[in-house]
């Protein structure tokens, strides 16, 4: 087994097409399919079913490609450490985070980063869904950024930041006086069964502030209409502004948007509604003390 080759495996089974790997391999197919004719013999078997155009991956190559992960696994965090070990804070961080999380965040964390950091390129990943699960996927990525989710054993994590959930509604409109001012908390609180004829604009179920909306919609027993849904946090408040219903937005969130006029923000649920923001990373994976630092950084810029 050498890089190479394992690298060549792995994007095959990546594609399963042959065309697509060489591709992003930036090699011919020609020389694609004699690397993979070559290794097969000398394994002594088919490391892949062929199915037409697709390349499937047999129980031979399933196994090669098991080793070949943990091979270049260590490979990679050797590289790390000898970075860490030879250069002078010279580096890369591979990042998935959010896609509209980013534009709140990366601008107060790297700013800071890149101070005590300049020669460490960093590297965004904006992602719009299943970020801890591309995380486990892709070898090159160092963290992975995202909404609590269910552990993984292979994971480990550490929290950036817990965050309230508001209830937002344009300035003006008639049913703001219903908040209740009360004791230690930053905003007005309102009891969503005097909402329940209101329409809303919600993210879809499988985001955090979408599943959150609806868990509260159930808790209070109310099944308010839902005209729009959108992924995109700036345009359900942009949307709500317009008078075209009420949303849900994570503070960290509101405070960071730039808008011309700020919208009245409340806080729903009995105690508040709440998500956590995490970091995770490989469990046992090699972090450089740039990496160390970047969670430390992300900690207290949030």
């Amino acid at each position: 087994m050498n890089f190479k080759e394992m690298n060549y495996i792995l994007c095959i089974a990546k594609h399963q097409n042959l065309t697509k790997a060489a591709q992003e391999l930036y090699i011919s197919q020609p020389t694609l399919t004699k690397y993979l004719q070559k290794l097969e013999q000398e394994v002594g078997g088919k490391l892949f079913a062929r199915s037409g155009n697709s390349y499937i991956a047999t129980y031979l190559g399933r196994r090669y490609m098991e080793y070949a992960k943990k091979v270049l696994e260590v490979n990679q965090d050797w590289e790390k450490e000898l970075k860490d070990l030879t250069s002078c804070n010279e580096g890369e961080l591979n990042i998935a985070f959010p896609l509209m999380r980013s534009s709140c965040m990366v601008p107060q964390i790297i700013e800071v980063f890149h101070k005590q950091y300049p020669g460490v390129r960093v590297n965004l990943r904006e992602e719009t869904y299943a970020i801890q699960e591309k995380l486990l996927l892709d070898d090159q990525l160092d963290f992975a950024i995202f909404n609590e989710a269910k552990p993984h054993p292979k994971l480990e994590y550490e929290t950036l930041l817990r965050e309230e959930v508001l209830l937002v509604m344009p300035a003006g409109h008639p049913l703001a006086d219903l908040g209740v001012i009360r004791s230690g908390k930053e905003y007005p609180w309102i009891d969503l069964r005097l909402l329940a004829r209101e329409p809303f604009i919600l993210h879809f179920p499988e985001q955090t502030t979408g599943h959150i909306a609806l868990e509260l919609f159930e808790k209070y027993g109310i099944c308010p209409s839902v005209p729009i849904r959108t992924r995109n946090t700036v345009t359900c408040v942009k949307l709500c502004q317009k008078g075209l219903g009420l949303c849900f937005i994570p503070e960290n969130y509101m405070k960071n948007i730039e808008l011309l006029k700020k919208p009245m923000c409340f806080s729903v649920g009995d105690d508040g509604a709440y998500s956590t923001l995490t970091i995770a990373y490989r469990k046992g994976a090699y972090l450089p003390v740039y990496a160390q630092d970047f969670i430390r950084i992300a900690q207290q810029n949030l």
